[in-house]
């Protein structure tokens, strides 16, 4: 059993970002405090490590980038020439344990192998494994090899570690042919010490392909045009020296083209395909010989909508293509795509259970809210859901969409004008699959007239006529909610630039209650930095009655245990339990007494006060005899005007994620959005609503 493990290569640029992604996000949804440490870093002087910066950032890790290395590459060349690798390893063991003993889980990487020596480096590697007394997960590259060499080259390593007595927990193969995985594992499988993990990773285009940003890197250049699309991937290079017509046949979707700053009619033509329906997403253009663009093209360029990442060099063309074509790709910050493909791959080609069981040896002490995120996801991910986005035509939802499709967590119905939702996709620069989504326009749909008789039927009592159905079903959140009323769509998102009366409304006249619940409200998840805490009402209901207010604690405590929180429920107000007198604290009280009657299994407490009910030491003293008090998960505000007030002061003053605002009481997930949402607040809000239709 172990809190930390050890993660080490065979060689270069093999791919261990993507495992070091996917360990930290299993990790996330399992350990309280993780943290990450790589005792010897390649870099020197001001430069800093941008794997460990973009782990940090990622996983919101509370490390400071200091404490997460201890020595630079060359600091410890300089130790071991002076006889001092003693007091290498001291060092390194004792930085370990100080975190070791602040953190639940601490992921320790490698070295890199970006030495002139890199059998003193796999040495050192071995070295430090065996110090720190970590098992390892050794990480070996499958690309360009025959099925012999890998297994040799494992081999080989694991022995070397198993000769110094360092524990073998998994070995991964990366950037393989898929075609050779079942040999492949076969031969590792019976060739490995017995319990070996056997995990293989395979290539991936858009993993292996550098962004504009490397190749700015690469090629030191200078940009011209495009600086906040140089997250572009690059996935083909074409020299533009041909003829205009000549050069657009060669364009594939993602290229590059590299060409003299004075060919201004390649680089028109290439903005100009570009934006064509006929031709491919560009990535980016390298204009060679430092040679800027005639000032008239430069202001043709500068008055354009689109434009792509234009880089100058000084360089030659010759001499730019051989730069381009060494350029590796980099998982960093500014790769937000390639950080959650990464993480997708890693969940699809790793055996997570029996990974799991080999790494995590203790229960956390509560859930925290990495831990919540990570679990929501993966439960979205377990009985994918059927979600529909009414408001497709606003950037945030396009944006949140493009995400969640990336991470295979649900299906998606958009609906909107398809065109104007194709552009805008091409606009931001997304690289949304529309294979896997459906783009829907209400008033051409197959399913229009359908939908305009049976909500008719379902409304003609209410004074609904036929012409009126017709005109209601034009509308995004009519059409998204009668797509869940039949069951085509399992729940719908919206809001973003509709009120909460208008998302809400179709889904009252016709999803309606579920049986023995009278009361529509809404919960916000609170993510505060040491626990996840349930809000309810603090969008839907301005002066709920005593019944109501039952009604909303009950359906929050049952939110609460499907989301896996505990239900500790306090129903607040300005007095806690006798002490205070006023119309306002005994509807509170009222309330209950009716949760007590209806759910005697629940654990409520009220009227009691917000830090009563939340602060131990502040709860034990005003309600000493309480369950609830200083410990509640579910907090029932009085009226809206407190709860929504309360929601927003404890998000802004504490940097607490709210996600929410999720409806509960319907017979089907209709979610309703804040129009100042984020695309986090978007995405999540999808994920609440799948885990919601899988009951």
């Amino acid at each position: 059993m172990t809190n930390a493990i050890y993660l080490t290569t065979t060689e270069p640029y093999s791919g261990k970002s993507i495992i070091a992604l996917g360990l930290l996000n299993l990790l996330a949804g399992k350990t309280e405090k993780l943290a990450y440490f790589k005792p010897v870093i390649s870099r020197e002087g001001q430069e800093r490590d941008s794997n460990l910066e973009m782990l940090k950032e990622h996983f919101h890790l509370s490390t400071s980038y200091e404490e997460m290395f201890v020595f630079t590459r060359n600091e410890v060349v300089k130790q071991i020439n002076a006889g001092k690798e003693a007091y290498v390893i001291d060092t390194i063991i004792d930085r370990f344990k100080k975190l070791q003993e602040r953190y639940d889980f601490v992921v320790v990487e490698g070295s890199d192998f970006m030495g002139g020596s890199t059998n003193v480096e796999f040495m050192g590697n071995i070295s430090i494994a065996r110090n720190l007394g970590l098992p390892v997960v050794i990480i070996t590259k499958g690309e360009n090899k025959s099925v012999q060499e890998i297994v040799d080259n494992a081999l080989s390593t694991a022995k070397s570690f198993a000769d110094q007595g360092v524990q073998l927990l998994t070995v991964v193969v990366n950037k393989m042919d898929i075609a050779m995985k079942e040999e492949l594992q076969s031969k590792l499988s019976k060739s490995l010490p017995a319990g070996t993990i056997v995990t293989t990773l395979p290539s991936h285009k858009d993993l292996a392909s550098p962004t504009m940003r490397e190749v700015q890197e690469a090629v030191g250049g200078k940009v011209l045009f495009g600086e906040n699309l140089l997250s572009n991937q690059v996935d083909a290079s074409i020299v533009g020296a041909m003829q205009l017509h000549n050069c657009l046949t060669r364009l594939s979707k993602n290229t590059l083209i590299v060409t003299p700053g004075d060919r201004g009619d390649i680089i028109i033509g290439a903005l100009q395909a570009n934006i064509s329906h006929n031709y491919p997403k560009i990535a980016g253009m390298v204009l060679t010989g430092g040679l800027i663009p005639e000032p008239t093209i430069l202001k043709l360029i500068e008055g354009l909508d689109t434009v792509v990442p234009m880089i100058t060099v000084e360089s030659g063309t010759f001499k730019t293509v051989n730069q381009v074509a060494g350029t590796r790709s980099r998982i960093t910050n500014h790769t937000k795509d390639k950080i959650a493909l990464a993480i997708s791959l890693f969940d699809e080609h790793v055996d997570v259970k029996t990974l799991e069981k080999k790494i995590i040896s203790f229960r956390p002490k509560g859930i925290t809210p990495r831990m919540f995120q990570y679990q929501i996801v993966q439960r979205a991910k377990e009985k994918k859901k059927h979600i529909v986005l009414p408001e497709g035509e606003d950037d945030r939802i396009l944006m949140a969409a493009d995400a969640l499709v990336k991470q295979n967590i649900v299906d998606l119905t958009i609906l909107g004008n398809p065109e104007s939702i194709l552009l805008a996709v091409k606009r931001l620069n997304l690289s949304l699959d529309l294979e896997k989504v459906k783009i829907v326009n209400p008033g051409t749909s197959d399913r229009y007239n359908d939908y305009v008789n049976t909500l008719y039927e379902l409304r003609k009592a209410k004074n609904v006529t036929m012409e009126m159905a017709r005109d209601l079903m034009l509308d995004v959140s009519y059409f998204g909610t009668m797509m869940v009323y039949t069951g085509e769509a399992d729940g719908m998102v919206s809001g973003a630039i509709h009120t909460t009366q208008h998302t809400i409304r179709p889904a009252l006249q016709f999803v309606k209650t579920k049986p023995g619940v009278s009361t529509v409200s809404s919960v916000f998840f609170m993510c505060l930095p040491n626990r996840v805490s349930v809000f309810g009402d603090c969008a839907v209901n301005p002066n709920p009655t005593s019944e109501q207010l039952a009604d909303i604690a009950i359906s929050s405590a049952e939110t609460s245990k499907m989301f896996g929180i505990e239900p500790k429920i306090a129903m607040l107000s300005y007095s806690s339990g006798s002490s205070g007198e006023g119309e306002d604290v005994e509807k509170v009280r009222k309330a209950t007494e009716i949760v007590r009657q209806k759910r005697p299994d629940l654990k409520v407490e009220g009227p009691i006060q917000y830090d009563a009910a939340v602060d131990p030491s502040v709860g034990k003293k005003k309600m000493p005899n309480s369950e609830v008090a200083g410990q509640a998960s579910v907090l029932i505000f009085p009226d809206l005007n407190t709860g929504n007030n309360t929601y927003k002061a404890v998000q802004r003053e504490t940097g607490a994620l709210a996600i929410g605002p999720m409806l509960q009481g319907l017979n089907k997930p209709v979610n309703d959005l804040s129009r100042g949402c984020t695309v986090d607040d978007v995405f999540n809000t999808v994920v609440i609503t799948a885990i919601q239709a899988q009951q």
